[in-house]
């Protein structure tokens, strides 16, 4: 079987939305993972309703699939990274992040798109895990049930040195919420070290939403290109068309003229039509 790709938005955080969608479409991409951000589709714009029928309308128009992201570094607090979370302190700081996922919610519904992906964050030191849990559970149970409303799909997504960093942290959590999926990162597989890449799509097939794949080394957290790191990439998309996998798979790369070169050549090789214009991935 043929795998469908998506490409992350964080790979064209220089280029405007629209331009960012052209080039994707482009490429040869079946779709695209939007990072909700203050300059791509911020959800808190004041024209994000008329922002967000556009975006619907130009991913129809393109063909393109979607699946929507919420890891923006400084969207909900200019001076931190990655807060408010989940598990914060304050309360008024988890409400305004399960704020945030039900406005992505929104953009997953109007898009048809497959899964909103989210993650749990990083407690504060002062924070007893067992309270983060709770906290966790509870924002989570309301996000989830945001999503069954809207008619899509909450994907949680273990992230390294976060609260939930492994796939046995996600089900502890998914044990809890009803409806809630699964958002596998293949490349955090290899840098927390639990599981076989390739393993782990095939352990987790009924749960996956959504499916995350790069390059990276064992123990260190950085995207890296194709052939740069540890993964043994062919092994993992042959595990998910062992298990018939057929939602979009999301790609975090540069897209400059010789990647987009590089990409077309590995899509047509997943797809056995050879490799275009001599290029060599």
């Amino acid at each position: 079987m043929s795998l469908r790709y998506a490409y992350n938005t964080n790979g064209v955080a220089n280029h405007r939305l629209d331009d960012a969608l052209d080039l994707i479409a482009e490429t040869g991409y079946d779709g695209v993972a939007i990072t909700l951000d203050h300059h791509h589709l911020d959800p808190y714009a004041s024209d994000f309703d008329a922002s967000l029928a556009r975006f619907a309308k130009r991913l129809h128009n393109l063909g393109l699939g979607c699946v929507v992201e919420t890891g923006a570094r400084f969207l909900l607090d200019p001076r931190a990274k990655h807060e408010p979370t989940l598990v914060s302190p304050t309360a008024e700081g988890r409400a305004r992040r399960v704020d945030f996922l039900q406005r992505a919610l929104v953009v997953a519904a109007a898009t048809e798109a497959e899964a909103m992906s989210f993650w749990a964050g990083v407690p504060k030191p002062e924070v007893e895990r067992e309270r983060a849990h709770a906290w966790l559970v509870e924002g989570v149970a309301s996000v989830a049930k945001r999503a069954r409303e809207l008619g899509t799909i909450a994907a949680l997504e273990p992230e390294p040195g976060m609260l939930v960093e492994t796939i046995d942290d996600y089900r502890a959590i998914a044990r809890s919420v009803p409806g809630l999926r699964l958002a596998l990162d293949t490349g955090h597989v290899i840098v927390t070290g639990e599981r076989d890449p390739a393993n782990a799509v095939r352990e987790t097939a009924a749960d996956l939403a959504t499916v995350s794949v790069e390059d990276m080394r064992r123990g260190e957290h950085v995207h890296l290109p194709f052939g740069e790191g540890d993964m043994d990439i062919a092994s993992v998309l042959a595990a998910l068309r062992e298990i018939g996998y057929d939602r979009l798979v999301c790609v975090e790369r540069h897209l400059d003229a010789q990647a987009r070169r590089h990409v077309r050549a590995e899509v047509a090789d997943d797809r056995g039509e050879g490799r275009p214009d001599g290029a060599r991935a």
